[in-house]
């Protein structure tokens, strides 16, 4: 909230929209009924739905809550007209029904090829924009497998990134601060991944992955920065591993550029990515890069050359760390060529002026 910029014009929360993730119970308390009754409805709709796709991703409910809940809520027209309105995340249907704009805009930032879609309750959603964004070439085919009538509204726009944001932030905190919680120990790599507690991030395995890094002889401690419903699943792994003294949370960070600057090695060990925003950070301030390979993997990282890329499953992915580790020659190449990229895009800012077309 600290960097939006003055010109921007914040609007204040509409006390309906904040029930849809809510505790039920709450929300009832106060008075909210109809929000509670449409979202007992939408579990409703999603366990039919699910009794008859089975095996299904859980994350796939949130569209039925939205389809259910959206009729109720109250409409933003009286905020008047906009020449652009942007649905930046999942759920559309908020800026499709219940936004007045000239042109309206819905990215797409995940991997559809890896996630459960009930295609045919989504596609009306999708279907009211003008323009659909995607931020790289794989996640456009992958989306279009879903969703082939929605070619023609494509627009390519990747993730826009400043290198000198990236680098002001990594020097904000002193790093004897940093070294309070991520330790420089002699002998000891220290690996750090960032993202969410999630399915899609993979943090469930890290313990495993890690257990198998030290029986190969090299000693880690592998950080863990983010938040998420997964974290009791992630700390139980850890108990189960013995991982306790190599498997650290250190939690939600408002800033981790300075803890990215500080690790010997950054891992993004995904199931599936859209494209990787930690990732590019972790390039821009030239730490060199382990990441599974998911099917988008390699827009962002040239195995070898920037980083490198490792099978998914932990037993070749722990292999692929400590190969990296014991190359010394290859880890100088990665962070030489790191050194020597622009990876920064902000000339990709001009593309929203096609989506007022």
């Amino acid at each position: 909230m600290q960097f939006i910029p003055k010109e921007v014009n914040l609007l204040p929360e509409i006390p309906e929209y904040a029930q849809i993730e809510r505790p039920m119970k709450d929300a009832l308390k106060d008075g909210y009924w109809r929000i509670v009754l449409r979202r007992l409805i939408a579990k409703r709709r999603f366990a039919r739905y699910k009794k008859s796709k089975h095996p299904v991703d859980n994350g796939a409910v949130f569209g039925y809550v939205f389809d259910s809940v959206t009729p109720v809520l109250p409409s933003l027209d009286y905020l008047g007209e906009y020449d652009l309105a942007i649905s930046f995340l999942t759920p559309h249907n908020i800026v499709a029904e219940k936004v007045k704009a000239k042109k309206k805009a819905a990215w797409i930032h995940t991997d559809y090829s890896k996630i459960d879609v009930d295609a045919e309750l989504e596609l009306p959603v999708w279907s009211k924009f003008d323009h659909v964004v995607s931020i790289s070439d794989q996640v456009t085919e992958n989306f279009l497998g879903v969703f082939p009538s929605l070619k023609d509204k494509i627009v390519r726009i990747d993730n826009i990134l400043s290198p000198i944001f990236v680098r002001e932030r990594a020097e904000q905190i002193p790093p004897e601060v940093v070294r309070k919680e991520m330790p420089k120990e002699n002998g000891v790599t220290n690996l750090l991944s960032v993202g969410r507690f999630c399915y899609a991030k993979n943090y469930d395995n890290v313990p495993d992955i890690c257990k198998r890094i030290i029986e190969s002889g090299v000693n880690v401690r592998w950080y863990l920065i983010g938040y998420g419903g997964d974290e009791p699943l992630i700390r139980s792994k850890i108990a189960e591993a013995g991982m306790e003294n190599h498997v650290i949370i250190l939690g939600k960070k408002s800033n981790p550029y300075p803890y990215i600057k500080a690790c010997d090695i950054f891992v993004q060990p995904s199931r599936y990515e859209g494209n990787s925003v930690t990732v590019r950070e972790a390039q821009i301030l030239c730490i060199p890069v382990v990441v599974t390979d998911y099917p988008t993997s390699r827009n962002q990282v040239r195995d070898g050359g920037d980083g490198i890329v490792v099978p998914m499953d932990n037993e070749s992915c722990a292999e692929g760390i400590v190969k990296l580790f014991n190359d010394t020659i290859l880890i100088r190449r990665i962070s030489s060529n790191l050194s020597m990229t622009d990876f920064g895009n902000l000339s990709a800012v001009k593309g929203i002026d096609v989506l007022l077309r």
